[in-house]
């Protein structure tokens, strides 16, 4: 294995480990199929820098590495697979068809090695979704067919696999459909009911946008002597501004990146801004965490005009504090009508540890004594709730919840995120990865 390879699988295992991801059916690590991917595309070619990205595809979209990660740890061939490779649709763009659509015509102007890339991880999702997934796999199939018919300049082998393994898949689910049982009636939607209310709906992905939490980014003109754009970035504490190219702001530079007094035109460490690292400053939160998913900066524009950025360590805004806390507790309020509806007549309580149970009755007794009426579920800690779906495994997968790991991890995460908000701690830095969740969570709420 050569030494670009084994860089690129220690830092993909490295970054998917960090954050404990793992495939959603089986709950293998996750370092299994990007193993498998890079085996695929090793069995049809020897360029390094495509196995090193195969090793890398998910990694911007699943991690908190962001692309400009990518480029400095591998350069930049290596980055532009993995960016052909990583989707550029928004929440905001519509339902999951209108985005696998936005998502395919990026990948149709990729190139042919990331496109035999792309051939890979479809194989090995293709069979995993199958064979776990019956169901889901009829969706997965129509659109792994609309990707073939991009992926034509990929390595013929691959394609003549992926096409087999469709084809077969598909007779396999026709055998299948009078024996598949229907579709469990409860989803994410089920563990938050009240975002079905298109008015909570609207609430989360429109009142608060990209303009609540953007900040002015200062610009230069790209002859601007290096030194002299350093000293004014320092004197306002600017760790990033913007480059103008014939009047108008296209790429930004780094404090960081400049030396003390250089006089070489600041044009010449330009970073250029691509174009899904920009968007409306109507655009709503889930948008703008999606762009700092694969990017440092999102990058906000009026009139067709940069003028604002936003970097991750916006999170720790009061306004996305509360945003952030709102959608948890209306995780915890989905989660009590879930508990209510599974264990009617609070059946619930034989699950819930004795001493657990104990604090609920005493805290239901205080509030009574201080006339608030309150159910005793109510009473309960976000933890104690998500311990009686635990004892339950038939609620857990009518939730689509595979194992009771995956429920504490859950719980972890919403926990850690509460206490931090809570707390006023820096949630950028402990936290990236469940805000990353949470918002994707939203997004994928109402028609799809």
């Amino acid at each position: 294995m050569s030494e670009l390879i084994e860089r690129a699988r220690t830092f993909a295992t490295s970054a998917h480990q960090r954050i404990d991801q793992r495939r959603k059916y089986n709950d293998q690590p996750y370092r299994v199929h990007l193993e498998r991917v890079a085996r695929l595309v090793s069995s049809v070619t020897h360029d390094e820098e495509m196995i090193a990205a195969a090793w890398l595809h998910d990694v911007v979209e699943d991690t908190p590495a962001t692309m400009e990660d990518v480029e400095s740890e591998f350069g930049a061939p290596v980055a532009g697979l993995v960016e052909a490779l990583t989707d550029v649709s928004r929440p905001s763009d519509g339902n999951r068809a209108v985005r696998k659509e936005i998502d395919r015509r990026h990948t149709a102007h990729a190139s042919p090695r990331a496109k035999t890339i792309k051939l890979a991880d479809l194989i090995d999702n293709c069979e995993d979704i199958a064979h776990h997934d019956p169901r889901f796999a009829q969706v997965y199939l129509q659109e792994m067919e609309a990707l073939l018919a991009v992926l034509g300049e990929g390595e013929p082998e691959l394609m003549r696999q992926a096409r087999a393994l469709h084809d077969s898949t598909q007779e396999k689910l026709r055998a299948l459909q009078r024996t598949v049982p229907p579709p469990a009636s409860a989803s994410l939607a089920a563990l938050i009911p009240h975002l079905d209310n298109p008015q909570i709906v609207r609430l989360f992905r429109e009142t608060f946008s990209a303009s609540d939490i953007v900040e002015p980014l200062l610009s230069f003109d790209d002859d601007k002597a290096q030194s002299a754009v350093a000293r004014v970035m320092q004197s306002r504490h600017l760790n990033i501004a913007g480059i103008r190219v014939d009047g108008t702001v296209q790429g930004y530079l780094r404090l960081t990146d400049m030396a003390a007094g250089d006089s070489a035109p600041s044009g010449q460490l330009m970073q250029h801004i691509s174009a899904d690292q920009v968007l409306d400053g109507s655009a709503p939160l889930t948008d703008v965490f999606g762009i700092l998913t694969r990017h440092e900066h999102c990058f906000v524009s009026m009139f067709d005009t940069i003028v604002g950025v936003i970097t991750r360590n916006a999170v720790n805004k009061p306004v996305v504090r509360m945003w952030l806390f709102g959608a948890i507790t209306l995780y915890e309020m989905g989660l009590v009508q879930f508990i209510e509806r599974c264990f009617p007549g609070n059946t619930w309580e034989a699950l819930l540890a004795p001493a657990r149970l104990t604090k609920a009755w005493e805290l239901q007794k205080e509030r009574e004594r201080r006339n608030l009426h309150s159910n005793l579920i109510d009473c309960l800690q976000f933890s104690d709730k998500m311990q009686i779906l635990l004892e339950d495994q038939a609620a857990l997968e009518a939730l689509g919840i595979k194992s009771k790991r995956t429920a504490k991890l859950l719980t972890k995460e919403l926990e850690s995120l509460r206490n931090h908000l809570a707390h006023s701690q820096d949630i950028a830095t402990h936290d990236w990865v469940q805000i990353i969740r949470i918002t994707q969570r939203l997004s994928e709420l109402g028609p799809q």
